[in-house]
């Protein structure tokens, strides 16, 4: 992530704790030119998510202050940035996947007619 990480707004930071969210959780994720964001949300035990709005502001938010562009070279990757509010501490992680080949496997070419017949070439 080019930025580092960003401060989280006093007025989403209060709105969180107001809805009993003890974690915001930033998944990012590119690999062939487009980035994509999903945002999730951990509450207190018993304490149920509200209407959707406050994920909606996040994402919002963190769309303008973290330049993500998810361009590569087609292999998937991503950051996560975890936002503990009950802990008052924030942390990310990077992932990537890559291409890894395997066995390989050699047959003779097998021609089959219109009949179902078959000939090996």
């Amino acid at each position: 992530m080019d930025g580092g990480i960003q401060p989280l707004p006093k007025a989403l930071y209060e709105r969180a704790k107001k809805d009993g969210v003890i974690r915001i959780f930033l998944e990012f994720s590119g690999g062939s030119d487009q980035g994509y964001l999903e945002v999730d949300l951990d509450h207190q035990q018993g304490v149920e998510p509200k209407d959707g709005s406050l994920a909606h502001d996040i994402e919002s938010w963190a769309e303008d202050v973290y330049d993500y562009s998810g361009a590569g070279d087609g292999n998937p990757y991503g950051d996560n940035v975890t936002y503990d509010l009950k802990n008052n501490k924030v942390s990310t992680e990077e992932w990537f996947m890559r291409r890894v080949e395997g066995d390989t496997n050699i047959e003779k070419l097998l021609v089959v007619d219109e009949d179902g017949d078959g000939d090996e070439e």
